[in-house]
């Protein structure tokens, strides 16, 4: 299941940030993007009854998309997360408890790095990606020339990621980009204008499907 979860997760090529929505609103939200095509959803535990949510989603999309917690500060965390029905774990920082709990359930761990070092450090301690955070600071050059010597390690930009860089960041060698406020525009949530948040979730699929497209000439 883990290994379907992650292909899954990758295929789809975003996994959409999920940050303090409306409780009343997160699981059409969260419809929405699936309907558009997004395979992948994180919901932060900072947000309203993360753990209700994370629970009620991942019954509600069963096989349609994988669902996780992010903001996992720390082991016990992620263990909470996992018992209500969490498919992955995201992490700002690498913590080898928190990996070593995802793995031992069977759960893709997916911890943050910036640097080198830490991606590789990462990846030796069980992560299944990485996630290049902040990636604004970094931006997709960073991606490419990283992928030089760590070419099997598979990174996922998260932070600053936009409809514009998107194809971009994918071009340069990313499996995948973490995607927030870009895609979870608060003007459209707020006057529910669910058409136009699917749309614009099928935009942000379409650029993966781009960026791959430039690879593959590319090589």
């Amino acid at each position: 299941m883990k290994q379907e979860n992650l292909t899954k997760m990758m295929d789809g090529g975003i996994v959409a940030v999920v940050r303090k929505i409306d409780r009343n609103k997160v699981i059409k939200v969260i419809e929405c993007l699936i309907d558009g095509g997004i395979t992948a959803v994180e919901v932060t535990l900072d947000s309203e009854d993360a753990l209700g949510v994370l629970k009620e989603a991942s019954q509600t999309f069963r096989g349609r998309a994988v669902i996780g917690a992010g903001t996992v500060l720390d082991e016990q965390s992620a263990n909470i997360a996992i018992h209500a029905g969490a498919d992955f774990i995201f992490a700002p920082t690498i913590d080898e408890g928190t990996i070593k709990l995802a793995n031992r359930y069977g759960k893709i761990v997916i911890p943050g790095v910036f640097t080198p070092t830490e991606i590789l450090n990462a990846q030796e301690c069980g992560a299944d990606l990485v996630k290049v955070f902040p990636a604004s600071v970094l931006g997709p050059k960073f991606i490419k020339d990283v992928k030089g010597p760590l070419n099997h390690v598979n990174m996922m930009p998260t932070g600053g990621v936009n409809l514009h860089n998107t194809a971009e960041y994918i071009r340069a060698g990313a499996v995948a980009v973490g995607v927030g406020g870009s895609l979870l525009q608060k003007e459209l949530i707020d006057q529910e204008r669910w058409g136009d948040l699917e749309t614009l979730a099928r935009d942000y699929t379409e650029e993966v499907q781009k960026g791959r497209a430039a690879l593959v000439s590319s090589n």
